[in-house]
């Protein structure tokens, strides 16, 4: 993860936007837990506003207005696009079973140069690589949040949205 300029000046950090693809599972838990802190989401979503549990256009977009569009029903698009708009991408997952999303999402912020962590929620350090991620962020950045869908690890939202109220939300900006 390299650090970005000024991430050592101990100025406190903290999160003014999320992003995410809005896929159940991790996606959705972090959208939850933006909305229910006022904070600001958005993000790229497929064509139709397509999910897994919501496939009839609009989609999450009758739910998630925020959402951008993008022209394709290809999810590896819109995966680019959060990743690329976003200061860093934290990747939540219940194991460490990669899912397509999940390693698409680390290649796109490797190849795009972006800081990213990949945390599992079930591992006793989960919260201390969130805080090295966040460390190495400008005072106010924009976080992709991404994962695995609620059907490739079931119980995967409850879990990140347990984690990111108890260890992302205290640092939202409000």
């Amino acid at each position: 993860m390299p650090a970005r300029p000024g991430a050592a000046d101990g100025r406190r950090r903290v999160v003014a936007r999320v992003v995410t693809g809005g896929q159940s599972g991790v996606d959705r838990a972090a959208t939850d837990v933006a909305i229910a802190h006022g904070v600001p989401y958005g993000g790229w979503v497929p064509i139709g506003g397509w999910a897994e549990d919501l496939e009839v256009p609009p989609g999450l977009l009758a739910t998630y207005p925020e959402f951008e569009v993008t022209t394709t029903t290809d999810p590896a698009d819109r995966t680019a696009r959060n990743v690329g708009g976003a200061d860093a991408t934290l990747v939540l997952v219940l194991s460490d079973a990669p899912s397509p999303g999940t390693v698409l999402t680390q290649r796109c912020a490797e190849a795009l140069v972006v800081p990213w962590a990949i945390v599992d929620l079930a591992s006793p350090t989960c919260e201390a690589r969130l805080g090295e991620l966040l460390a190495s962020l400008a005072p106010r950045s924009t976080l992709n949040v991404a994962g695995p869908r609620e059907s490739e690890q079931p119980g995967v939202y409850d879990a990140a949205r347990s984690f990111l109220e108890a260890h992302l939300a205290p640092r939202f900006d409000r």
